[in-house]
């Protein structure tokens, strides 16, 4: 390779300073030698970098080229510089966080530019795990830290597992539906009598779960929880949802919450990482949601 980070150096210094005396002073080098490394770069790349026929060394066309594209190089390779010194200090490269569905996304915006005002250069990856996907997403290395994960936690070495928090549910129709007319409280055998809306398992590792169905009941797969909030206020399914989700569409009218009997209405949430292969941003990111009320906290934000 002709062009070096030394030679590039050399061109933004000569450039900034004006003279080849003043750049070799600023270097630490004697003029003769910086002379000498110009000429002999110009030599191997064919062409012409100064033109020489004033005082002041100006760069030619060629020359501002070199020298520009020279500065994004040397840019470059400071900041890789840095990435790597970083990374020996512990800091991660990149950072897969997941984030169960069944808690608003939004929430995660405050904790994301607080970690970007840390200045690293850790990558971040978000993403979104249904039901047992979040627990299949740590084991499977998909996500380094899950937040909201539900259900029993695997009884892993090396998992570490925090409560962050119970979500409260409501079993919610919309209000033409049979059930809505049903009195109260519902029985779990009237309830399976009609479609239930699931959220699909994400989990690719671990067998796939199923909540808020009865064995026989009919039931429509859909992918997001505001699908699943979409099919019961078109009276397509029932089901149960997030009281802080549903909440607004009870208000309005558009669905009716209603009691069933011996149905779970509490979900337990976790936050999950794995204590072996944690970083320092990781680490980060547990030191800021590994509260007991997070879900409070997250909740606050929608409602």
């Amino acid at each position: 390779m002709k062009l070096s980070f030394e030679a590039l150096e050399a061109l933004d210094v000569i450039d900034r300073a004006g003279t080849f005396a003043e750049a070799a002073e600023l270097l630490h080098r004697v003029p003769s030698s910086l002379t000498y490394l110009v000429q002999k770069l110009e030599s191997d790349l064919g062409v012409t970098l100064f033109d020489r026929t004033g005082r002041r060394a100006k760069l030619t066309h060629a020359g501002r080229v070199v020298v520009e594209e020279g500065r994004r190089l040397l840019h470059a390779a400071e900041q890789l510089e840095l990435k790597a010194r970083r990374i020996q200090d512990g800091w991660e490269s990149e950072l897969r966080l997941c984030i169960d569905e069944i808690l608003p996304f939004g929430a995660l915006w405050p904790y994301v530019h607080r970690f970007y005002n840390l200045e690293m250069d850790t990558r971040l990856r978000l993403s979104t795990e249904v039901l047992g996907g979040s627990w299949d997403a740590l084991i499977s290395r998909r996500a380094d830290v899950v937040v909201g994960a539900a259900g029993d936690p695997p009884q892993l070495p090396n998992i570490v597992v925090r409560p962050v928090g119970t979500l409260r549910h409501v079993f919610a129709v919309a209000p033409e539906h049979p059930l809505a007319r049903v009195p109260e409280p519902l029985t779990l055998e009237a309830v399976a009598r009609y479609r239930g809306a699931v959220i699909s398992d994400t989990s690719r590792e671990l067998a796939p779960r199923s909540v808020a169905t009865n064995d026989g009941q009919p039931s429509i797969a859909v992918p997001t929880l505001a699908a699943k909030l979409a099919a019961q206020c078109e009276g397509l399914a029932v089901g149960t949802l997030p009281q802080c989700i549903a909440q607004r569409a009870i208000d309005e009218g558009k669905l009716v919450a209603r009691q069933v009997t011996g149905l779970r209405d509490t979900t337990y949430c976790y936050l999950a990482w794995r204590a072996d292969e944690a970083g320092r941003a990781a680490q980060w990111w547990v030191d800021q949601l590994d509260r007991p009320d997070l879900i409070d906290r997250f909740i606050e934000y929608i409602v």
